[in-house]
């Protein structure tokens, strides 16, 4: 929509029919002569009474008819003692009805809204309206000026109204000139709004390139942006040439204003292995105590287990089977330290060495707790070892603070009662989620990590699972015989192939693992779309919403995810006028569609149909919509374990997931998975990825493309470089605590 084409609509709110309180989203009703016009839009502080500018144009509603879209709204306070008084009846300032309003009214007249505003003890001598009453009327009306303010503000720099909402929440009244005098406190936190966008607006203010809080707000920036790809810190020097090229000036700018940041602790420099790193001060904190509490559980570990041998034994005569000596020297190892580590890749009997250790910790009275970082890894720990798991978040017992940001109730001051903590699918568990870990575990507990070494580290920053390993500090048990039933199936045996740097086998087509050769792009994407659609739910009964999952390794390109699902979405939920669907950014969501959430969100209410329910839903779960409710502004989703209703705006956070990344593919397992193999990014196209993604099959596994893209990628055995310092911390003699 161009300006030139956007409408004025000024009149008078009769009527507010609906508000989202959380972001603005507001429905109300004008009066048009006898008729009214509703207008929709971020419009938090529009109430009954108010007189409203708002531009924008009108649009027609399938189900509501014509509708006024609001891009902007101006409020202009009443002045007239009749509008006045309408507009404080109406409820717009919260603690005041009819009665009290008139009396207001009665008092001040047209001066009512600037008395009641600067004048707090003037409203206190009205009677009924007490000193606290009357500061809390003060206080609201302030913070109503200062958001029209704010939004009028960042609206000349393309802020939405929604986003100057959430600004608003976390700055307070004042914040406009907060933003004029350092405009990078925008790009601060979750504000939702891009460095680049803050940049902008100081220009605006006249901030010079080499401005002191510009820089200092530049070199953090880079920092938490790599924080994005997994860096917990960056080597000073390469962090100086990264800000210097990004901020556009010189590099001894760069390092001056670093060491004055170094110096007053906004950033920590630390030597590892002879190499000055820098970090955020939270993620050093965060790993550093990660690596005391590691080295607290290693130095009073649990009490110790007696009879290992015999229990061991007697698991063995119940459940009918015969431990090979490695999954006995995993399961004392995991009965005798208090921190352990288990890994291997599939079929090599993690499972079965997990549930001897469980099973003979409970025949001993102790209690166990099983955790993973997701909700489908949760529900497959649970399904395997027949005990409950929860997430991580869950065990935690997330909740938030006053900035919706998570809280974890257990913690040092309120530990988890148990005595062994068992956690799977750790190659995914990343050092935030885990330092809150750490925190909520009691000394004398057992803690044994179970995961694939060889899988892909985690989405968030730090590498837990490989630093743990190669510090030689946590005793490390490797599982690494394929047992016979596993060397069944060509999923685990070409796996192990694969991370070994061996060509997987492609020419059987009798078992769980298929190559189809297809020697250019339309083939693949063709031959993909019919496996999904037709030939996979023939032949074995797959849906392709439960069953089946397309997982490819880049998201753009003609077979990345973004166009896969373009053409997924078309042929397995095509648009339908008995389905509901709604545009949200540049995605059209419609009833029946696959989708994927790509953010955590805490705020998100669920519930299950045992009645429980919870907040909270996370990257990489998986679900499809039910329904859309365009009059309340929500999509209903069932996330497989749970049922969720999000509004609109939080709805930006989903995404298709007919085909996903094989990085958000981690920590699932699918019935069926097929992989484009055609040639693509070499800094995507590695051998760990290949392996992880081969490992998400649980019955099929289908391959589609050239040969030799997956013998470039079994080559190609780079590691995604990640700097992490948790190693380093274990390693070395200094503690926190």
């Amino acid at each position: 929509m161009q300006d030139e084409a956007l409408l004025r609509l000024e009149g008078v709110v009769e009527n507010i029919v609906y508000r989202n309180e959380e972001n603005g989203y507001t429905v109300l009703e004008i009066a048009d002569g006898d008729d009214y016009i509703t207008a929709v839009g971020i419009m938090p502080l529009a109430g009954a009474g108010d007189t409203v500018v708002l531009t924008g144009s009108y649009t027609e509603h399938r189900s509501y008819g014509r509708q006024f879209a609001a891009k902007a709204c101006e409020i202009c306070r009443p002045t007239e003692t009749a509008d006045i008084l309408r507009y404080l009846s109406s409820g717009a300032v919260r603690g005041i009805g009819p009665a009290t309003a008139a009396r207001l009214v009665e008092a001040f007249g047209e001066s009512t809204l600037e008395v009641m505003e600067n004048d707090p003890d003037r409203v206190m001598a009205v009677r009924g309206i007490s000193r606290e009453k009357a500061l809390d009327f003060s206080a609201q009306l302030k913070a109503n000026t200062g958001i029209r303010t704010l939004m009028l503000y960042l609206g000349e720099y393309g802020i939405s109204n929604a986003a100057a909402v959430k600004i608003f929440s976390a700055l307070g009244p004042g914040c406009a000139e907060q933003i004029k005098k350092n405009p990078y406190i925008l790009c601060q936190g979750d504000m939702g709004v891009s460095f680049e966008r803050a940049d902008f607006i100081a220009k605006r203010e006249s901030f010079e390139p080499d401005n002191e809080i510009r820089l200092r707000a530049g070199i953090t920036y880079v920092l938490r942006h790599n924080e994005g790809n997994g860096h917990t810190c960056l080597p000073r020097e390469k962090l100086c040439d990264i800000a210097a090229d990004f901020l556009g000036v010189s590099r001894e700018k760069i390092t001056d204003c670093m060491d004055d940041m170094i110096f007053d602790r906004s950033l920590i420099k630390d030597s590892l292995d002879g190499s000055d790193f820098v970090f955020t001060p939270s993620l050093h904190l965060n790993e550093m105590y990660i690596a005391s509490r590691v080295k607290l559980l290693l130095s009073f570990p649990a009490e110790k287990i007696d009879g290992i041998g015999e229990a061991i034994e007697k698991r063995e005569a119940t459940d009918g089977i015969s431990y090979a000596e490695l999954q006995k020297q995993a399961i004392t190892t995991a009965l005798t330290e208090g921190m352990t580590v288990l890994t291997g890749g599939p079929g090599t009997g993690k499972t079965t060495t997990l549930n001897a250790v469980i099973k003979i910790l409970q025949s001993k009275g102790k209690k166990v707790l099983l955790a993973a970082p997701t909700g489908r890894a949760a529900q497959r720990m649970s399904e395997v070892t027949g005990d409950e798991a929860k997430t991580l978040h869950r065990l935690l017992e997330v909740s938030w603070d006053k900035s919706d940001n998570p809280v974890f109730n257990k913690n040092e001051r309120n530990q988890l009662k148990c005595d062994a903590l068992i956690i799977d699918e750790v190659s995914m568990v990343d050092c935030c989620i885990f330092e809150s870990v750490m925190r909520a575990l009691p000394i004398g507990c057992r803690l044994i990590l179970v995961g694939d070494s060889d899988q892909l580290p985690s989405v968030g920053p730090g590498n837990i699972l490989g630093d743990i390993i190669s510090s030689g500090l946590v005793p490390v048990i490797r599982l690494n015989e394929i047992f016979r039933q596993a060397q069944e199936s060509l999923i685990i045996t070409n796996a192990h192939k694969i991370v070994g740097g061996q060509m997987p086998v492609l020419n059987k087509a009798d078992k769980d693992f298929f190559f189809l050769y297809r020697n250019n792009k339309g083939d693949v994407t063709e031959v993909i779309t019919d496996l999904c659609v037709n030939r996979l739910p023939r032949a074995y009964g797959y849906s392709p919403f439960e069953n089946i999952q397309v997982l490819s390794p880049s998201k753009k390109g003609e077979l990345g995810t973004a166009e896969l699902n373009h053409k997924l979405q078309a042929r397995l939920n095509p648009k339908s006028d008995a389905k509901a669907e709604v545009t949200i950014g540049s995605k059209t969501f419609r009833e029946g569609d696959k989708v994927m959430q790509v953010k955590n969100n805490y705020d998100i209410r669920w519930f299950r149909e045992n009645g429980e329910t919870g907040e909270g839903i996370f990257n990489g779960d998986i679900g499809i919509i039910e329904s859309i409710d365009r009059r309340n502004k929500t999509i209903k989703v069932n996330f497989y374990d749970k049922t969720a209703s999000l509004g609109f705006e939080a709805a930006s956070e989903l995404d298709y997931a007919y085909a996903i990344t094989v990085h958000k593919s981690q920590g699932n397992e699918f019935d069926a998975v097929i992989i484009p193999m055609f040639p693509g990014p070499p800094q995507l196209y590695y051998r760990n990825l290949l392996y992880t993604a081969v490992t998400r099959a649980k019955k099929t596994l289908i391959l589609v493309g050239t040969p030799q893209t997956v013998e470039y990628m079994v080559n190609n055995n780079r590691r995604t470089k990640r700097y992490s310092a948790l190693k380093f911390f274990l390693q070395r003699d200094d503690s926190l605590y």
